[in-house]
């Protein structure tokens, strides 16, 4: 292909914190197109507070195939906000959903930017997950955007003494994602499965924060703020 293939998993939580993130949007749009000489761009868009909400409403039900449903209603919102972004992209991005990665890579072979939410039913995986699994497919690093600006050692939204790491090696940060129970809509910085994924094969991760410039700086070589796993 030529450029250089980076694949982004961005949170729901930055595309629908509780109304479509518009100004998020249109400088995360705003950096990829200016960048699209370089790479190419596969954007695995996660499900956020609006899949949590499905999946909550099904908390209570008892019902043997709950949790496998749960991920089915994540996988359909991961799907919708890609979706979503097709449309507001416009006519630089794909014009169909793909639902495994050969279907990604001949899109690749066609368009600059493309979007997916999660592929397929990945049993305790979310779009992290997806994304991983893309990185090693298409042999390049991995960014995780989010709505912190990096990896802490515990959730700096609750703990005001949470200390920021910037940088950590794969398996020190699969021990820390292993201590967390897998569910459905769960809300850490990268699934179980994931960190699994980037510890086997060596990915080079970075893990962003909702601030335009640092991926921007990241792309072009410059200083950045945010963590690097391996």
């Amino acid at each position: 292909m030529g450029k250089k293939v980076v694949v982004i998993s961005l949170g729901g939580s930055l595309i629908v914190p509780k109304e479509i993130d518009v100004e998020f949007l249109e400088n995360f749009k705003r950096i990829l197109l200016k960048n699209t000489k370089k790479y190419k761009f596969i954007v695995v868009c996660g499900g956020g507070s609006v899949a949590r909400t499905y999946i909550k409403g099904m908390e209570q039900e008892k019902n043997r195939k709950k949790v496998y449903f749960q991920c089915l209603l994540g996988i359909s919102i991961t799907r919708t906000n890609a979706r979503f972004l097709t449309y507001f992209f416009g006519r630089d991005a794909n014009q169909g959903m793909p639902h495994d990665m050969k279907e990604v890579g001949n899109l690749l072979k066609k368009h600059d930017i493309i979007f997916c939410g999660a592929l397929h039913y990945g049993k305790n995986e979310t779009s992290d997950g997806t994304a991983a699994k893309l990185a090693h497919y298409f042999c390049t690093d991995f960014i995780n955007i989010t709505n912190v600006s990096g990896l802490y050692d515990k959730n700096p939204k609750k703990f005001r003494n949470a200390k920021f790491i910037h940088e950590i090696s794969h398996k020190d940060f699969y021990k820390m994602a292993k201590k967390i129970e897998f569910k459905p809509g769960q809300h850490f910085i990268l699934d179980q499965n994931a960190a699994k994924i980037i510890k086997k094969h060596k990915i080079t991760t970075y893990i962003l924060g909702p601030e335009s410039k640092n991926l921007r700086n990241l792309l072009n070589g410059k200083h950045f703020i945010g963590t690097i796993i391996g």
